[in-house]
């Protein structure tokens, strides 16, 4: 497949599982507790098993790796990485800031990436060489150079269990114009549209990302963890370009990124 077709096939999937999960959005659901404490519904279940029946009806040797149904053709070179609703906690709490992120990848290398926001009806997407597009245009990060004008995010500004990176992060929101908790998906996406300049997580899952990481490349950002390096660290920083250096230098990142140069 070519990334142009990549880029049409996740769009596509992100679309008909995020809109299977919107039919149970602001409805009462019974939640569940899975093995790590996170909460599971339903809607995340179903929306991730309409995901893995398309894949699989058209990509039949593909691999795919999803929250809530783990790993299928593990050995697979080319894989398709889900998050049915990133965003659960908001989700069951009727806050439309949810999405639903598709991506694959050939290797170690993600390919093509999409992430739908059913309840506001907004997609972004992207794939290498093929630039980011937000709703059918094309979009990027902004180009604000200063970081007291910068808006800075994060999923959850309390950094449990992490007192360094609490403390990191406290002086990057003390140095921005603005600091909010527009987390999960929907701060990366505000960053690749350019309404926000920063947005940080210390502790992500490959499914939580693998969508974002061409998503944000593609729109003209820089994707790293917390050390500066790999996307796929476990953390994520996800920045403009223009404050890129200046963003890890805060959080403690810089040394390892002047490595990569």
């Amino acid at each position: 497949m070519t990334a142009a077709s990549d880029m049409q096939a996740v769009e596509e999937v992100a679309r008909a599982a995020g809109r299977s999960a919107l039919r149970f959005f602001s409805t009462e659901l019974v939640v569940d507790a899975k093995a790590d404490g996170s909460p599971v519904t339903i809607a995340d279940r179903t929306a991730e098993q309409l995901a893995r029946d398309w894949i699989t009806t058209r990509f039949p040797s593909d691999g795919i790796l999803g929250e809530e149904y783990g790993t299928r053709e593990s050995a697979a070179t080319r894989r398709w990485i889900i998050d049915p609703i990133d965003g659960t906690k908001s989700f069951i709490r009727g806050v439309p800031m949810w999405g639903t992120l598709v991506a694959v990848a050939e290797t170690d290398t993600v390919i093509a990436g999409a992430a739908y926001f059913p309840a506001l009806d907004e997609m972004v997407v992207a794939a290498i060489g093929e630039g980011c597009w937000h709703n059918d245009q094309r979009c990027s990060v902004s180009h604000v150079a200063d970081i007291a004008a910068a808006t800075v995010l994060t999923t959850d500004d309390r950094f449990a269990g992490d007192s360094m990176r609490k403390q990191r992060w406290d002086e990057l929101a003390s140095a921005a114009a603005l600091s909010r908790t527009w987390g999960d998906c929907y701060g990366y996406f505000l960053v690749a549209t350019g309404r926000a300049e920063v947005m940080v997580d210390p502790v992500v899952s490959e499914w939580d990302i693998a969508a974002l990481v061409p998503i944000i490349a593609e729109a003209g950002g820089v994707f790293t963890d917390w050390t500066g390096v790999s996307p796929f660290g476990g953390s994520a920083i996800a920045t403009n370009a223009a404050l890129a250096h200046e963003v890890r230098h805060i959080l403690g990142a810089t040394s390892a990124m002047e490595q990569r140069r």
